[in-house]
């Protein structure tokens, strides 16, 4: 899963730990370092938690962008 490496950069760079991350979607630390290492797939609501919880656009995430503000941020400038 080649954009597990921008959740962890993402992550790292807004000063979130995972375990941090893992309670605001509303899962067990070891259940998020499961997806973020890639043993576990990420499923598409889940990957929308994440975006959620960091602040930013699933594109910049999924590489279709390399521009990681979201959509709602955009809108309202």
């Amino acid at each position: 899963m080649y954009f597990l490496k921008r959740i962890r950069e993402v992550r790292k760079e807004r000063g979130y730990s995972q375990e941090k991350i893992a309670k605001k979607i509303g899962m067990e630390q070891t259940q998020y370092s499961r997806y973020e290492r890639g043993e576990n797939e990420i499923k598409v609501n889940v990957l929308i938690d994440i975006c959620k919880a960091l602040n930013v656009s699933s594109d910049y995430i999924l590489e279709l962008t390399d521009n990681p503000e979201t959509f709602w941020t955009i809108k309202q400038k």
